[in-house]
C-alpha cells in the first residue's frame, strides 16, 4: 500500500501487500468476496484482521529523497502521482483501501472517495469545465446538482442545456448540436455530459448507450460522460459496462447504508480520475480517516442489504399498486412505458427499493400520509437499513422553481419513499394505516 526507501539516498520500494488473491481455478472471485479482505494486508498492520483507523495527518519519509518523489508525483511533475502516503488532504491508507475496493463494484481501474457525494460532483464538474463551457445534463437531477450547474458554475461562464432523462437519440442529437454551436459561440468547449440514472424523484432511466453512440458521433472523446448512480448503485447498474466514463455517487446511501455517516466518490479510469484527484488535492474533500473505516466495514454487507430492501420494495409496491388512494408508482418493476423498459432491460440488474408514489390529492394528503406513518421514518435521504419517506416537492426539491419542478414530473403528490429491510409485511400494514388518514 505504501513505498519508501532504504537508508541510501535513492528511493526503493518498502515492502507492499502480498499479491491479491482475485482468482481461483481461472474464476474471478466476487464482489461480495472481495470486500472481505481486497487492498489490505494484515501483516502490514500487526496481523490486525480489519485495518485499523489511521489517524494521523502527515506520513514519515525515509529519508528525503523519497519526500521529493512523492511529491513530483503529487504536483504532476512525474506521471503516477505519489507512490506512497503523504498528506491526509491527498491519501490515506483506509481511503486507499476503501478506494480499491469502490472500483471492484464498477469494474473501474480508479476510484476516489469525497467527504460527500455533493463534494464529489462539484470536484468532477470543476475539474472538467472553464469559462464559457457547456455541461450537457440529463433532467431530473438531485436539485442540489442542478443548482450547482444553474447558479454556482453560472458565475464562472459555464452555461448548460438539459434534456429530459428518457430523451431518444434524434432527441439527443439535437441538444448536441445545440450545445456544440452554444460552446462555439462563447469561445468554449462541450465540456461533459452529465446524468442522473434513475432520476431523483422520477426514477426516470437515460439511455447511457444512447449517449455513448450520440457522443461517438459528435463530440470529441476528451468530452467525459458522467452519471450520478446512486439510486441503483452498486448492485443494480453498472453505468461502465453501457457507455459511462465515469460514474459518481453519495456514498452515504446504499455503500454506508446505515444512515450515520456521509461521503460520496468517483469511479474510472485513471485518465478520468487524474484531473479530479489533481483538484482534490488542492481543495480538500477527501473522505476522513474514521468514515473510509466505516464505509470499508459498510461494504462487507452491501449486497445482502441491498437485495433485502429490494424485495422488500417489490411486496410494498405490489400492495400500493392496487391501494384505492394511490393514482400511480414510479417503481422500475411496473413499468409501462415501453422506452423506459427497454432502458431497463438493458441497463439495469434490479429494480432498486427508492420510489415514487402518487397519493391522491396533493401536498395536504402528502402530509397526512407522511404524518400518520409509524414504522417508515420522515426524512430526506435513502439507502438505509430503515424505510424513510418524504415529500420531495416540498423538502428535497423546494430550491428547484415550480415551473420546472412540473416539467420534470415533481408534483405536489409525489412522496419519495426509501425501503429499507424491515420485515415486508409491518411495512405494508404501515402503509396502510397510514393511507386511511389521506
Amino acid at each position: 500500500m505504501t513505498d519508501a526507501v532504504d537508508s541510501t539516498d535513492q528511493p526503493t520500494p518498502r515492502r507492499k501487500p502480498k499479491p491479491q488473491v482475485e482468482k481461483i481455478g481461472g474464476s474471478k472471485l466476487k464482489p461480495s468476496t472481495l470486500m472481505m479482505g481486497h487492498g489490505y494486508d494484515p501483516a502490514l498492520s500487526e496481523g490486525s484482521l480489519k485495518p485499523p483507523i489511521f489517524l494521523t495527518s502527515t506520513f514519515a519519509f525515509d529519508n528525503a529523497a523519497a519526500g521529493k518523489r512523492h511529491f513530483e508525483g503529487i504536483t504532476g511533475l512525474r506521471e503516477g502521482g505519489a507512490e506512497g502516503l503523504v498528506y491526509s488532504r491527498f491519501n490515506g491508507p483506509n481511503q486507499e483501501i476503501l478506494e480499491d475496493r469502490l472500483a471492484v463494484w464498477d469494474g473501474a481501474e480508479d476510484a476516489l472517495s469525497f467527504s460527500s457525494g455533493m463534494t464529489a460532483i462539484c470536484i468532477l464538474m470543476l475539474a472538467y469545465c472553464s469559462q464559457n463551457d457547456v455541461i450537457v445534463h440529463s433532467g431530473p437531477l438531485y436539485a442540489a446538482s442542478e443548482g450547482f450547474v444553474a447558479k454556482v458554475l453560472a458565475k464562472f461562464g459555464v452555461t448548460y442545456i438539459a434534456f429530459p432523462a428518457g430523451a431518444d437519440r434524434e432527441t439527443f442529437d439535437g441538444v448536441l448540436e445545440k450545445a456544440k454551436a452554444q460552446a462555439g459561440e462563447n469561445g468554449g468547449k462541450v465540456a461533459m455530459i452529465y446524468l442522473e440514472s434513475p432520476g431523483n424523484p422520477t426514477n426516470a432511466l437515460v439511455d447511457i448507450e444512447m449517449v455513448r453512440e450520440a457522443r461517438d458521433a459528435a463530440l470529441d472523446p476528451s468530452c467525459p460522460i458522467a452519471i450520478d448512480n446512486t439510486f441503483l448503485g452498486p448492485l443494480w447498474q453498472r453505468p461502465l459496462e453501457h457507455g459511462a466514463d465515469i460514474v459518481a455517487y453519495s456514498l452515504t446511501k446504499y455503500v454506508g447504508g446505515h444512515s450515520d455517516l456521509v461521503a460520496g466518490s468517483v469511479a474510472g479510469a485513471k485518465r478520468w480520475m487524474d484531473p479530479v484527484r489533481a483538484l482534490r488535492n488542492t481543495m480538500g474533500g477527501i473522505t476522513d480517516p474514521n468514515t473510509a473505516w466505516m464505509l470499508l466495514r459498510s461494504l462487507e454487507t452491501v449486497e445482502l442489504r441491498m437485495q433485502r430492501a429490494g424485495e422488500n420494495a417489490e411486496k410494498v409496491c405490489a400492495f400500493l399498486r392496487d391501494h384505492p388512494k394511490v393514482e400511480g408508482l414510479g417503481y422500475l418493476g411496473f413499468l409501462s412505458d415501453a422506452r423506459q423498459k427497454d432502458i431497463y432491460d438493458r441497463h439495469c440488474l434490479g429494480a432498486g427499493s427508492t420510489f415514487s408514489v402518487f397519493i391522491k390529492g396533493g401536498e395536504e394528503e402528502c402530509f397526512r400520509f407522511l404524518d400518520a406513518l409509524k414504522v417508515a421514518k420522515l426524512a430526506v435521504s435513502l439507502g438505509g437499513t430503515e424505510t424513510l419517506a418524504s415529500h420531495p416537492a416540498s423538502m428535497t426539491h423546494l430550491s428547484v422553481a415550480q415551473g420546472r419542478r412540473a416539467e420534470l414530473g415533481i408534483s405536489d403528490n409525489l412522496v419519495r419513499i426509501s425501503i429499507g429491510i424491515e420485515d415486508a409485511g409491518d411495512l405494508i400494514a404501515d402503509f396502510d394505516q397510514a393511507l386511511e388518514q389521506v
